[in-house]
This record gives structure tokens, sequence and C-alpha cells, in this order.
């Protein structure tokens, strides 16, 4: 184990400055270290993060990255850019021990090395890992479900989508072709809603310029285990929603899990069986595994336990917000109610927790968090949405414009803003990219094929089984 350099070695009589270490880069972590480097007076304290990934991800832009209306480098936002006074440290926390003050981290070097993880040393903790997908014990869901989360996986389902059409087109056997065309999203939350509607309006785009795929030629499928979909945008809007859907064609079963993709058919707990080359999965997300590794009180569903100021309840020096938190809501009309783990809570738990770091670190009175709901939107491909804002209902296009302009708003970086605004004036004036640029999860094959070698990507998995007579 090596310990990692600390800025405690100052020279004799100098005060030492409050090392705040903030665990995760997303919506919390990006937004306190953003907020902490802008009051922290001079010499007054320093701020690591750690983070796996060097950007923080705007995951309501991920469905129209997929989609192709925006470029993936514009839904992330580059921290050493943003952060440019705090220390930006890209690995993996592996363990906490909040009595010692230390994080074991592993970092991108640490293989390399060969020396072991580093231990971190911190005066106050903000934890605030977010969530990892929520996966079930599904069989075959581990070998071919595609996940979406991430702006890797939204890439990678774009190009998979365009290249299952491109099998479709060429190939001579029907079962194939068949099981290419069909795409089956599991959960209808806010990413397997918006993800299937974007991704089906940009498919059926891209249909008109193959000879032989037509938008009916291909089945979507929305698998929800609960009664409706989006409950965030209320009752009506979410039978609006089932409607809109079903009404391009797109198969939406409620009340209705999945209960195997093995041999790429998905079987669902009605009986109808799908050959299939495509289940993505989004069926909701669980605290990140980093939790359990700490030392930390944590809730019945593996949240950290915190109170309304966002401190760890019953511990001095730890603080949370997030997915990764269990945060009362203190505007709710029931008692014990906990915010809901969205980003809009994210943003503005991550402000409130900044400020209550800085009034602890100046021995100042601390603020409870609270905000009350403001509403969801929520996009259903081009010019298609549901939106439900202070009270008011907003369907088709303006609620379609809604959530661009709320999330243009909300995305982080006056430079992210005008990107992202540039990219949707430009595809107003000219038609969709419909390019598939799978190759790039490969780049070594072309020049391991010049060197004789061959490309070494995994060989393609197998056919799927034609479903048996009375089953389809």
């Amino acid at each position: 184990m090596v310990k990692a350099a600390n800025s405690r070695g100052t020279a004799p009589g100098t005060p030492t400055r409050t090392r705040i270490l903030i665990v995760g880069g997303g919506y919390v972590g990006m937004y306190t270290a953003l907020r902490l480097q802008r009051k922290l007076r001079s010499g007054e304290a320093e701020v690591t993060v750690i983070t796996p990934e060097p950007y923080m991800t705007y995951q309501p832009f991920l469905p129209e990255a997929a989609a192709g209306s925006i470029s993936p480098r514009h839904v992330v936002v580059p921290l050493r850019r943003v952060l440019a006074k705090c220390r930006i440290v890209i690995g993996q926390a592996q363990r906490i021990d909040h009595a010692k003050r230390v994080a074991t981290v592993t970092t991108l070097a640490t293989a390399e090395e060969g020396a072991g993880d580093i231990e971190v040393a911190y005066d106050e903790l903000v934890l605030a890992p977010g969530s990892v997908s929520r996966t079930l014990p599904v069989p075959g869901l581990a070998d071919y479900g595609i996940g979406f989360k991430t702006v890797e996986e939204a890439i990678g389902l774009r190009n998979h989508v365009i290249e299952q059409m491109d099998i479709a087109s060429s190939t001579r056997d029907p079962a194939i072709r068949d099981a290419a065309l069909t795409f089956v999203f599991v959960g209808g939350g806010y990413a397997g809603v918006e993800a299937l509607g974007e991704l089906e309006d940009m498919a059926r785009f891209a249909a008109r310029y193959y000879h032989n795929i037509k938008p009916e030629d291909m089945k979507w499928v929305l698998v929800e285990a609960s009664d409706r979909i989006l409950p965030e945008v209320g009752p009506e809007m979410g039978v609006y929603t089932v409607r809109e859907l079903r009404r391009r064609n797109i198969d939406v079963r409620l009340e209705t899990r999945l209960e195997s993709c093995e041999n790429r058919v998905a079987v669902l707990s009605d009986g109808a069986r799908f050959p299939t080359r495509t289940v993505v999965w989004t069926a909701g997300v669980k605290p990140h595994p980093i939790l359990a590794a700490c030392d930390l009180p944590k809730n019945e569903r593996g949240r950290l336990a915190c109170t309304a100021f966002l401190t760890v309840e019953g511990v001095e020096h730890a603080w949370a917000a997030g997915d990764a938190a269990a945060v009362p809501d203190i505007t709710a009309a029931e008692p014990g109610r906990e915010c809901a783990p969205n980003a809009q809570h994210a943003v503005r738990q991550a402000r409130s927790l900044a400020d209550n770091l800085l009034a602890a670190l100046r021995d100042e009175v601390l603020t409870e968090y609270a905000h009350k709901y403001a509403g969801s939107v929520a996009s259903l491909g081009l010019h298609k949405g549901v939106a439900y804002i202070y009270g008011r209902k907003l369907k088709g296009y303006p609620a379609w414009l809604m959530h661009r302009t709320y999330h243009l708003s909300r995305v982080p970086t006056f430079n992210r803003k005008m990107r992202v605004l540039a990219e949707w004036t430009l595809s107003g004036l000219f038609k969709r990219e419909i390019v598939s640029l799978g190759s790039l999860e490969h780049p070594r094959a072309e020049f391991e094929l010049a060197a004789g070698g061959g490309p070494k990507h995994p060989s393609p998995p197998p056919a799927p089984q034609p479903p048996k007579d009375g089953q389809s």
C-alpha cells in the first residue's frame, strides 16, 4: 500500500489547509467541487476529486446523442477544464475508512507500478459516487443485454441499431432478418422511454435509405413491470405516452417482465417470445458498490443515511447527496419521505452541500436542503414529448420544446450550451446523420489484419433460434 502525497508538508508556522475529498465526478461531485473552488478563500482548503472518468456525463442528453442529434463530446463536461483549481485523480475508490479519514484508491497507474493501491488522506469527505444499473438474475441478460447509462453505451447502442439494419438488409435468412429488426427495451422510466423514442425515430428515418427495409418491418417492444410508464409526469401524461408510442406501432407491454433472453430470444412473463439481437436494459438503478465498502451508516436500501443538512447521520466530517444518499424531503406532506434520486435534486443538493461544508469550516450556521418538485419533461423523439411543469400538462411539440429549453439551461458551462445549441440549429437545417461507427470499438482491427495477425475482436454470437409453432 502506497500513501499518496498531500499538501500537509508546509513550512513551519504556516496554517494547514483542510483537505476535502470528493468521491465521484457526476452531478453532485462536479457541482460541489465547482461551487467550492469559487467560494473558498485563498489557502482555506484544497479539493481532491476521485472519479473513474475524466468527465461528467449530462445523462438527459444521452438519448439525443444515441439518435445523432448531439455529438457525444458535447454530452460530457471535461472535469480538468471546469475544475481547474481542484486536484483530479482518475481512479476508483475501493474502500473508505472514515474512522481513519483514509480512502483506498486504484488509479490507472496502479497496475503499471505494481506497488498496490494508494491511500488518500482527508479531513472532510463528500461521498457522491452515484448509482449503477440494477440488474436481475435474468438468464442471458449478462451475455446479450445492453445498458443505457453512459455515453459509451449510448453511442454503442446507436451503432448497434444501424448495424442490425445493415444485417437485415443483406441477409437471405428470414429468421436472422426478423431478429435483427426486433428491438426490446426493458424499463418504462426516463431512460427506457426516451432511448426507445429517439432511436425508433432515428431508425424510421434511416429506413428510407435501405432498398428493402420499411419502418413497418421493424418491431419495437417496451416492457414495463408496473402498470404505467413515466410516473414522474403523472398518470394522465403516462397514459398519453403509451397511446403515442402505440400509435407509432411500438408494442408497449405493461405489468410484464423479461424472464429470459438466452439464445437471443426475449421471453416475457405474458408468454410472448421475440427472437431479437437487441435487449436494452434500463430497469432502474442501485447504489454504487463503494457504499458497501465504507464504514458509514446506510438505510435498508443500501443508501447513505443522511440529514436534511446533507451530512451523514451520526458522523462528523462526512457529507453525501445524489443517488447514493437518502436525504429526507422536508417539503413533503407525509413525514419520512426521501428526495427522489434524480438529476433535479442532485444539482440543487450539490449547491446546498457546498454551502454547508463552507459554513462548517467557518463555524457558521448550516441550512436544511428544501426544494419543491418543479416538474418533469421527457422527449419521445424529434418534435414529440410530454411534460408536467408546475401543475401544467404539455404534450407534443410544446413539451418537446420545453424539454430542450430546460436541459439547455441546465447543461454545465456556457461552452457546452453554445455547442449543443449550434448542433440543434444545424440539425434543423440538414438531414439526420445515419452513419454507424461501430469499428471504433475495435480500432486496431485494420492494423492487426495488415500485420498478418487478423482482427482479434470477439467472434459474433450465434444466430437466434426461431420460435416454435404457436409460441411467436
